[in-house]
């Protein structure tokens, strides 16, 4: 038989990868010759994927539930996985951080687009219903959300709004002690924690740490003051940063915060939400006035951050 050039040259090409590596290609195209040939199941674990849904009630929109935050979880995944390029990226160039920006905002924008899946997809009644079995699970043990911020700003910027000024200067333990999220798993009328927070603590403290203190350096919020400095900041670099500010802090929050009041707001109380988070506190951005990157914004804008949309939901409902 004859083979190409293109052929020969890859035949080449492959007996000196498997030389260098000390292997006899032969044996490898042995285990070409009598393998068979991958399908697309196979590839993406179709059939594992979908057996991970595992409803604890008879009701049919719980499933729903499950798979709609499963698929949140996965872009997260894909979040933490440009985040991750950016902070290792040597050297960092304006054009790779933009460009690993862009992703993260498309995935926050096709997860902010997609939540009318949770704010009316799901029938009220049943919801309410199968929430209880839920218990103390939330969506607010996010870790791959929480790490996503941890990677986009400064670890003081993560602080509840009240306590950022006196901890300005202190370590990262410190500061993590009052992360803004905390006060949105805690009893108002005993300052006790929830089961939810105390589980999520006991699984994360450790991993959050650990990489506020690993980000020092390699946060958005520091990585783009250095490109700011050296006069290296685009716009289109700087919009990204916004975006993204946007997306995580408003956008999405916002997005519960719609959920919550379909599901869970009734008079004359409101119904507490799953894992007993304080969601009317901690979900408007208004009032946790959370910002990565407060330097890009003006005074005026960051004075009403989040207001109009939270404004805009209330007339819609």
């Amino acid at each position: 038989m004859h083979f190409s050039t293109e052929i020969e040259d890859r035949l080449n090409q492959l007996q000196e990868k498997y030389e260098a590596m000390g292997q006899d290609m032969n044996s490898y195209l042995d285990g070409l010759l009598y393998a068979d040939f991958l399908t697309y199941w196979d590839y993406i674990h179709l059939d594992t994927l979908l057996s991970l849904q595992n409803p604890k009630t008879p009701f049919p929109d719980e499933e729903i539930f499950i798979i709609y935050h499963q698929i949140t979880e996965l872009y997260f995944k894909l979040a933490l996985h440009e985040c991750k390029q950016i902070a290792e990226a040597t050297p960092l160039t304006a054009e790779f951080f933009t460009a690993r920006l862009k992703r993260i905002n498309r995935y926050f924008g096709a997860l902010t687009h997609s939540f009318e899946i949770m704010v009316d997809g799901m029938e009220k009644e049943q919801f309410l219903k199968f929430r209880m079995s839920l218990l103390p699970a939330s969506g607010f043990q996010s870790g791959q959300y929480r790490m996503i911020e941890i990677y986009a700003t400064d670890f003081i910027n993560l602080v509840a709004k009240d306590k950022r000024e006196e901890l300005q200067h202190a370590t990262i333990e410190a500061q993590f002690e009052y992360l803004y999220w905390k006060f949105g798993a805690t009893e108002l009328s005993t300052g006790k924690k929830t089961l939810t927070l105390k589980q999520f603590e006991k699984k994360y403290s450790k991993t959050f740490i650990e990489l506020g203190k690993a980000a020092v350096k390699h946060n958005f919020n520091t990585l783009a003051k250095q490109f700011d400095s050296s006069s290296e900041l685009t716009p289109e670099l700087r919009n990204e940063l916004r975006q993204l500010d946007i997306n995580v802090n408003v956008n999405w929050p916002l997005s519960h915060y719609k959920s919550a009041v379909r599901y869970l707001n009734r008079e004359p109380e409101d119904i507490k939400a799953t894992g007993g988070t304080n969601w009317q506190k901690y979900l408007p951005p208004r009032f946790q006035k959370r910002i990565f990157y407060p330097w890009v914004w003006s005074e005026e804008e960051k004075e009403n951050w989040g207001k109009a949309w939270v404004d805009d939901v209330l007339s819609s409902n």
